[in-house]
């Protein structure tokens, strides 16, 4: 299948407000307030990833990824609308997000997804997904489908 560019379907992507002064800054990653109950998180991580070094590409059957993009560094996120009923199935959105542009993202189940580093410096991204990484006590099956896995995977970064 060839993916066309275009804003894909239920993805949320929301500015981060930093609130700085003379201690440093904060940011607000998520509030149940302004998320559907449907995803609110059950779990969080903090990962690093080094300079041009990319992550995914991959999709859940299930789990939301409520991902935060701050900083250090810089991340260009890579989106796939592969949902057989979406209307933008087929659809392929690319941004840049992290320090240079704080970034919530919202990545529904069935839409596949990758981020890179496009920074000189290690970045940061955290995540909440609203499902336990292998289920409770780690004990099910993994929610993931591994495209970056497979040779002939249509799921291409730049």
């Amino acid at each position: 299948m060839t993916y066309r560019d275009a804003t894909i379907h239920d993805i949320v992507l929301r500015p981060l407000r930093r609130f700085s002064d003379a201690r440093g800054w904060l940011i607000e990653l998520f509030r149940h307030d302004e998320l559907a109950s449907q995803v609110h998180p059950v779990m969080a991580y903090v990962s690093e990833t080094l300079p041009g070094i990319a992550r995914g590409p991959h999709e859940h059957a299930d789990q939301t990824d409520i991902f935060g993009f701050f900083g250090p560094g810089d991340f260009k996120l890579y989106l796939w609308d592969s949902r057989p009923n979406s209307p933008t199935h087929g659809c392929r959105q690319a941004v840049v997000v992290g320090a240079s542009q704080p970034t919530l993202a919202v990545v529904p189940p069935g839409v596949v997804h990758a981020y890179k580093n496009i920074s000189d410096v290690p970045g940061l991204v955290f995540n909440a997904p609203n499902r336990l990484y292998a289920g409770w006590g780690k004990k099910e099956k993994v929610d993931e489908i591994r495209h970056e896995d497979m040779a002939d995977s249509p799921f291409v970064l730049d």
